[in-house]
């Protein structure tokens, strides 16, 4: 009897060892199995930001021209894809792993956002130099613009004051003359043309030894002239019928010059050039008949 109560005793003592092995066990399960949930979830939402990191590391490489800075942010890119592909072969039961890329994790964002504000200042800062250099090149094309009209009004200028200080003919006539020294009525008689003209008074004009060059031209344009003579005139060398020197004081000078007649002279309308420093200075017609 003693025995069969001892066995009883025994049986629920082992009953209860049992229940309460398995409540724990089940409890533990339970426990297990809501972590390895949780870490799952985490696990999930780490993949998704270590992929994003790579990406923006992407991004911010395009941002820059800066070399050195570039191959910095592809190690990183490269680093963080490394613990993206740790991370996808973690298994969710594995705390101990999870945890470790969980601060890995954190390394890879405070890297990231250094990145970010270091670059942001860059470009603020080259943005700030570009409209810096934008306006250093508006206000060099508004001086370059300004020496440009200087320059142009200085030359318009100088040419004002080169045109106001040519010598100028006035009153130019021509008078065909016979052998007797009167005026021939028919271009047949006439043995000398005496050319006249007036250099009018000009107090800019340079002062001193002048020559002047008439040109005679017949009713064919043909130039009237005595072997090779010629002048320089715009860069080319013209013929003159006739040379003159004189002594020029600035005040009005009356000026004649004689064409010896050895030629056929056909009748018609003649013109007269007077030339001197280069510059033409006067012109007139005259008929013979």
């Amino acid at each position: 009897m003693e025995k069969n109560k001892k066995l009883v005793g025994a049986i629920i003592l082992l009953i209860v060892i049992v229940a309460g092995v398995s409540f724990l066990a089940v409890n533990e399960y339970r426990k297990n199995k809501e972590m390895a949930e949780v870490f799952a979830v985490e696990k999930q939402e780490m993949e998704n930001e270590y992929s994003a990191f790579a990406t923006q590391y992407d991004e911010l490489q395009v941002q820059i021209n800066n070399d050195s800075l570039r191959e910095k942010l592809e190690s990183e890119k490269l680093k963080t894809q490394r613990l993206l592909e740790e991370l996808r072969q973690v298994k969710t039961t594995n705390a101990a792993e999870i945890l470790r890329l969980k601060k890995e994790l954190k390394t890879v964002r405070a890297v990231l956002r250094t990145y970010v504000i270091q670059i942001d200042s860059l470009n603020r800062l080259n943005a700030a130099l570009m409209e810096e250099n934008q306006e250093v090149k508006s206000k060099y094309s508004a001086a370059t613009a300004q020496i440009n009209t200087l320059s142009q009004e200085k030359k318009n200028l100088n040419e004002k004051v080169s045109l106001a200080a040519q010598l100028d003919a006035t009153n130019i006539s021509a008078l065909p003359m016979n052998k007797r020294g009167k005026k021939a009525r028919k271009v047949k008689d006439v043995k000398k043309i005496a050319i006249s003209f007036t250099i009018v008074k000009n107090i800019t004009a340079e002062t001193g030894n002048k020559t002047i060059y008439v040109r005679i031209a017949k009713p064919d344009n043909d130039i009237l002239s005595k072997g090779n003579t010629t002048f320089a005139y715009e860069d080319r060398e013209i013929t003159y019928s006739i040379k003159k020197y004189i002594e020029y004081t600035g005040e009005e000078q009356s000026v004649t010059v004689y064409w010896d007649v050895e030629e056929y002279l056909p009748a018609g309308t003649y013109t007269v050039y007077i030339f001197a420093d280069g510059n033409m200075i006067g012109q007139n017609s005259f008929t013979m008949k």
